[in-house]
């Protein structure tokens, strides 16, 4: 079944300049039948979104923040994982009662108006086209690993992945869902083999590994360091790192317009989802540090888990266990670049972004043209760093910088999604909600507080102060578009007709 909408309805001043200084421009029934979707998942197919996009993170990424030392790296990811259940639990409630493929845009246009809905949308942009670069980025390690290649061919790879990614995403959503299936089952996999092998491999020794890092960050040959080498503050440079072990599971509620029954299968993919990166986040913290090299190595690795591997069974097979540990970051580039294409879409659709973005595919009913502007943009930030740094910059400058820039967005974004939540909870009270969060409003408070700290904390690191500042002149430049020429374009989208009604017009589907 397709999902579209009819003609523009009545609720908003349709070309007429609007109460928060935007302009609704009529459009007809050909606008929308040039920009379905088609739908198809289900509970299995969203965890398998949800789990899929986050999985990378537990195979590279995560690891950088063990720099600070093993104990500011646990207690940052107690933390950022109290955030991660603040957030999903508000995205189960909310998600459901706007079933949009909008997602956090079109619950902040809804709670607060458009300006609060671009903002969002912009933050969440920055987060999805950059997450899949990172990704990319430790690919393109594993990949050299394998086929043992210099660091100048790393480009060659990271455009390699987006054409075959994008690609399959453009095929259609059936294919995109039952990829997304089958290599999220198999990076968990992956996973479970490696924990298993640490558990009774006896090489486990977490006071000799884990407790390697003195206080003024040199290796301890024979550990027994401090829990916390670096103190309390330690634990705050560490939260941005140990946001990639649950970074874009957030993304669910943007497939809302391609699920058969979003109202009951959303809150259950997005709980089931969280809840199984909650074990495997803090299996991987403790078995991947706790093994040879361990954590002083481990922190500057482009690819820990497969030194992990190679602890375990020797660097003879190394090739083939590189192999086994690219499937989670296949998994993860893969579902965000789904990702990056709705949101896109959505923002296009009604008409934050130039219309032409939102065109989806004339058989497929792909958004083709989101899927490879997203694309371009990410792997375009790419070659600037590249080129910027050298090509012998290793993960701690190109992964770190990305992955900084991606967390940077994602933080802004979690913010406003928490007080969303607020403002649904106590203003929009009369909105139908097939599932209520057992944390109301104290767990989006929690949400927004801890996303303020770990940004705040990532201005202060002066390693990555320039990747934030980044993300500050992408919003220069976008606000300054919306405010000349995007505020006069908006449509009546689902989500927009839906906010203007203050959720009174049933969304339509056909």
């Amino acid at each position: 079944m397709s999902v579209g909408q009819g003609s523009a309805g009545s609720q908003a001043p349709v070309g007429a300049q609007g109460s928060a200084g935007v302009t609704y421009n009529k459009v007809d029934d050909a606008y929308f039948e040039a920009r379905r979707l088609k739908r198809y998942a289900r509970v299995w197919s969203l965890w398998a979104l949800g789990v899929g996009a986050v999985i990378s993170g537990h195979y590279s990424g995560w690891n950088l923040g063990l720099s600070n030392g093993f104990g500011s790296m646990f207690f940052a990811a107690i933390i950022i994982a109290i955030m991660y259940l603040g957030l999903t639990f508000s995205l189960a409630e909310m998600s459901p009662a706007l079933p949009h493929t909008g997602g956090a845009y079109s619950f902040a246009r809804t709670s607060m108006g458009p300006w609060a809905g671009y903002v969002t949308g912009i933050a969440e942009n920055i987060e999805f086209v950059l997450t899949p670069a990172v990704i990319v980025f430790f690919i393109g390690s594993y990949l050299s690993a394998i086929f043992g290649t210099s660091p100048d061919f790393q480009p060659v790879y990271w455009i390699a992945c987006y054409i075959i990614f994008v690609g399959l995403n453009v095929i259609g959503v059936e294919l995109s869902f039952r990829v997304t299936v089958t290599v999220t089952l198999l990076a968990l996999a992956v996973l479970v083999a490696f924990y298993v092998s640490v558990i009774f491999s006896g090489q486990f020794d977490f006071n000799r590994w884990a407790l390697n890092i003195g206080p003024d960050g040199a290796e301890l040959p024979n550990g027994g360091g401090a829990f916390l080498p670096m103190g309390v503050a330690g634990i705050f440079a560490s939260m941005p790192f140990a946001v990639w072990l649950f970074l874009a599971i957030e993304q669910l509620p943007l497939a809302a317009e391609e699920s058969h029954d979003p109202q009951k299968d959303m809150p259950k993919g997005i709980i089931a989802g969280i809840l199984t990166l909650i074990v495997s986040a803090f299996l991987i913290l403790f078995l991947n540090s706790g093994i040879a090299p361990g954590a002083f190595a481990v922190a500057k690795s482009g690819e820990p888990l497969l030194d992990g591997f190679r602890t375990l069974f020797g660097t003879d097979i190394a090739k083939i266990l590189a192999a086994l540990a690219l499937v989670g970051l296949i998994a993860s580039f893969h579902t965000i670049i789904f990702a990056f294409g709705r949101q896109i879409y959505s923002l296009s659709r009604a008409g934050y972004f130039p219309g032409f973005l939102s065109v989806t595919h004339g058989t497929r009913k792909s958004p083709h043209v989101a899927l490879i502007a997203g694309a371009v943009i990410g792997l375009a930030v790419m070659m600037v760093i590249w080129f910027a740094r050298g090509a012998e910059a290793g993960a701690t400058v190109i992964g770190g910088t990305l992955l900084n820039m991606a967390v940077a967005g994602a933080m802004l974004a979690y913010f406003m999604q928490g007080m969303s939540y607020i403002v649904l909870k106590t203003k929009f009270a009369h909105l139908p909600r097939p599932y209520k969060s057992p944390f109301g409003i104290a767990g989006a408070v929690v949400c927004m507080a801890i996303a303020a700290v770990t940004l705040y904390f990532q201005l202060t690191d002066p390693v990555f102060r320039t990747a934030v500042f980044g993300v500050a002149v992408y919003y220069v430049i976008m606000m300054a578009y919306f405010l000349v020429i995007g505020r006069h374009k908006l449509i009546l989208s689902p989500e927009e007709e839906f906010a203007v009604s203050k959720g009174e017009t049933e969304y339509k589907t056909h």
